[in-house]
């Protein structure tokens, strides 16, 4: 069982555009979508399409549509109250693939609330092969929160996403509170190491920046590199991994698939570059489609993805 915790959930609305968004000008909408969000929630959506077992634990309100769009998807959920009403994101995509998003900041969660979550996780966790902390915190959530949740399940593997904040924090902390995977994108690891953002479209690069992650404790780092695929890093060697040629539609949900495309392939006993092809596979797949739809099974073609093993740039 694979658990994912979106401790700041939303309703992803998706508006799909005949041409170009030019701002200021009244657009005509061809589709507009809405399903079940946060990062979090997409990871366990993937999941569930592969028939894996997943349970989404989360913050919500009776009243909110979220839970029944979960129940609609076939999602277990474990809830505890939320502060508010869930949050919208907005996600415009052009037929370009362009996708231009607007996140509300969602509803502030209780303390009572968080500590109600850490509990559900710390109860999962033992039945749990994977635990995944995925996306941004809601309003007044302490930035340190994921790290305080790492160090809470000692003895579970902890797949970590987010950015911000919340990233600085836990790598501050990773000498007691190192995940067993981290997924930053380029930016994210950039900001992670103090490498230059413009010069990790280079894999060897990403590769070294990871690996100063890896030294500091994180068991493996999955860094998305967006149209130059992505790399993993971990204490037994690099690989790098370059994503097949797709006609992108829509960038929502392309990281979150990618690390459920990881864990899938791990709970499969694939190997280092084996769970590498997996990700970039999901993570191409979803940019292929339209809207908020993300990939099943049948929309992968891992074996278009080229795996080669690197050798990292000398440590800074």
């Amino acid at each position: 069982m694979i658990v994912t915790l979106t401790a700041n959930p939303s309703i992803d609305r998706t508006v799909t555009l005949p041409g170009p968004l030019r701002p200021g000008a009244v657009h005509r909408a061809l589709a507009v979508t809405s399903e079940p969000g946060g990062k979090g929630v997409n990871v366990s959506r993937v999941l569930a399409a592969a028939g894996a077992e997943t349970v989404a634990v989360l913050p919500t309100r009776p009243d909110d549509p979220l839970p029944g769009l979960l129940a609609a998807a076939r999602i277990p959920m474990r809830t505890v109250p939320a502060g508010g009403p869930v949050r919208i994101n907005l996600a415009v995509t052009e037929p370009d693939g362009t996708t231009t998003k607007i996140n509300e900041p969602g509803a502030a969660l209780p303390a009572a609330s968080r500590g109600e979550l850490a509990a559900l996780l710390a109860g999962l966790a033992a039945e749990a092969e994977w635990v995944v902390l995925s996306g941004s915190l809601p309003p007044g959530v302490p930035a340190e929160w994921y790290a305080e949740l790492v160090a809470l399940l000692p003895d579970t593997r902890v797949a970590v996403d987010t950015s911000d904040a919340p990233l600085a924090a836990l790598a501050a902390r990773l000498d007691r509170a190192a995940p067993q995977l981290l997924k930053p994108n380029g930016e994210e690891l950039a900001q992670l190491t103090g490498a230059d953002p413009a010069g990790l479209d280079d894999p060897a690069a990403a590769a070294a920046a990871a690996g100063e992650l890896v030294r500091r404790g994180v068991g493996a780092v999955l860094a998305t590199l967006g149209a130059a695929g992505a790399v993993l890093v971990d204490a037994t060697g690099a690989w790098h991994a370059t994503a097949p040629p797709i006609v992108p539609r829509s960038t929502v949900g392309a990281g979150d698939s990618a690390l459920a495309g990881y864990l899938l392939a791990d709970l499969a006993g694939a190997d280092a570059p084996g769970r590498l092809r997996h990700a970039v596979a999901s993570g191409s797949a979803a940019a292929a489609l339209p809207g908020t739809q993300l990939p099943a099974p049948g929309d992968l073609d891992p074996g278009a993805v080229s795996v080669t093993a690197l050798t990292p740039l000398p440590h800074r």
